[in-house]
């Protein structure tokens, strides 16, 4: 069947879907801001952490053995995104896996409100996101940062799932109130989860021992790391994190605070905080304090100190952050698309849209990025910004004319207008360094733009005399 006489015969409802589109192009995104009035969904005073310009860095697995993510890691990196793998209160207000695990770590600022007793927590078991999973009790937990997952079995904080498969499917379908994933996505975000590597650490040598050049005090921290607790001989903080097993035992322990848990790793951990469970702590200083009260170690504040160096050490990792710029928005908006080589040709219609709602989606943040006309915080490059907007806006549409071909059945459309996409998509990034100058990738631009939030934001909240 020719795509002319295809597209006749569905005339009427392409345009009823392209009508819908046009409302999709302007749908409203949650608010990348602290919440201090009716913007979303959220409770007042919720913060997703959106207006960060510096990121963790996201480190993949097969990337970093110089080949390429495969389309599963891709599709489950784009699952990960996409708001409609969750349900109720969380889809509707734009949320995703990836916004309490950015790039696949951790979201140490995020506060939802009520269900948050600090930033970095919140309680999985609220009414907020699922009624149904209500226990009735403020029990937040920290947001842990998949970095090595694949190492660091059972998962949860109470280690209560063996697989990894089963733990991603109880947070969509339990925490969430998500629909029921189909076993190729929870494939996908599992393949996904387990090529996020550790960052490399050079302070570490083989079996994780410390490199030749630490310090005389980390020195004397791992010795004590390793020496056995004074009433317990069978005890040491080594023995628990094992250091030639990725500091981890994959096994639960009560260590005085509220229960069983299992033992987190320490690589990278410099960049986990809050730490134990519920985020109880900010700082080594504390978790040591800790330990040294509960298992009465009988440390000395050199001792404390020293630890505290050993952590650090064992803890870092090479570039933990990297700018949020154009580059990375555009590299993850290729992958994210690149599902479509594959999903296609499948005549894979339930991929093909989760694509192009999530790329869709990720287009129109971009668009954000570049402030319209009206916005007297940028001053300059209105014809450049202006184009920018329009070009991402054009890709936007060129996506939906992929997914209403797929709903159709007509593959040959689909691919015709998949190809038409990419083309227009190869200029994209040219268009867009022409207005990054004045774009919120610019740093000053975007202090100016969130200052200007800010006040407009406490002025709508300011009490009335």
């Amino acid at each position: 069947m020719s795509l002319s006489l295809s597209l006749s015969r569905r005339l009427p409802a392409i345009a009823a879907a392209l009508a819908a589109g046009l409302l999709w192009l302007a749908a409203p995104q949650a608010a990348a801001f602290p919440v201090r009035g009716d913007q979303t969904l959220l409770p007042q005073g919720s913060d997703l952490n959106e207006e960060a310009l510096d990121q963790p860095r996201e480190l993949f697995h097969s990337e970093a053995l110089g080949g390429r993510k495969s389309y599963l890691v891709n599709l489950g990196d784009l699952a990960f995104s996409a708001p409609t793998l969750l349900g109720g209160l969380a889809r509707r207000a734009g949320m995703s896996c990836s916004t309490c695990h950015r790039n696949g770590v951790s979201n140490p600022k995020l506060y939802i409100s009520g269900l948050s007793s600090r930033p970095g927590n919140f309680d999985t078991t609220g009414a907020l996101f699922n009624p149904a999973a209500d226990n009735g009790v403020l029990d937040p937990v920290t947001i842990p940062s998949l970095r090595g997952a694949r190492y660091l079995a059972p998962y949860g904080h109470d280690g209560r799932m063996a697989s990894l498969r089963d733990f991603v499917h109880n947070v969509i379908v339990n925490e969430f109130a998500g629909p029921e994933p189909s076993p190729a996505i929870l494939d996908a975000m599992v393949a996904y989860i387990q090529d996020v590597d550790f960052l490399p650490n050079p302070r570490l040598a083989t079996g994780g021992r410390l490199a030749p050049a630490a310090s005389a005090a980390e020195r004397r921290g791992e010795a004590l790391f390793v020496k056995p607790f004074p009433h317990d001989p069978a005890l040491s903080c080594a023995a628990c994190h094992v250091p030639s097993a990725a500091f981890v035992d994959h096994r639960q322990h009560d260590v005085g605070s509220g229960g069983l848990f299992k033992t987190p790793t320490l690589l990278n951990a410099d960049f986990n905080a809050p730490y134990f469970h519920d985020g109880r702590y900010g700082d080594y200083g504390k978790v040591v304090a800790h330990f040294d009260r509960f298992y009465a170690l009988g440390l000395s504040a050199e001792d404390r100190r020293d630890l505290v160096a050993y952590l650090d050490a064992v803890g870092d990792g090479q570039q933990p952050y990297i700018r949020d710029g154009l580059a990375a928005d555009l590299k993850e908006i290729a992958d994210f698309s690149s599902v479509l080589d594959t999903a296609i040709p499948a005549h894979d219609a339930p991929i093909i849209t989760l694509a192009v709602e999530t790329v869709g989606g990720e287009l129109r943040d971009m668009t954000e990025n570049f402030p319209d006309r009206k916005d007297t915080t940028v001053d300059g490059g209105v014809e450049e910004r202006g184009l920018a907007r329009a070009a991402l806006k054009e890709l936007v549409l060129g996506l939906r004319r992929v997914e209403m071909a797929a709903a159709a059945r007509d593959f040959d459309a689909a691919a015709a207008a998949y190809r038409d996409y990419g083309e227009r998509a190869a200029g994209l990034p040219a268009v867009l360094r022409r207005a990054e100058p004045w774009s919120l990738y610019n740093v000053a631009v975007h202090d100016a733009h969130y200052a200007a939030l800010r006040r407009m934001l406490q002025a709508a909240t300011k009490p009335l005399r």
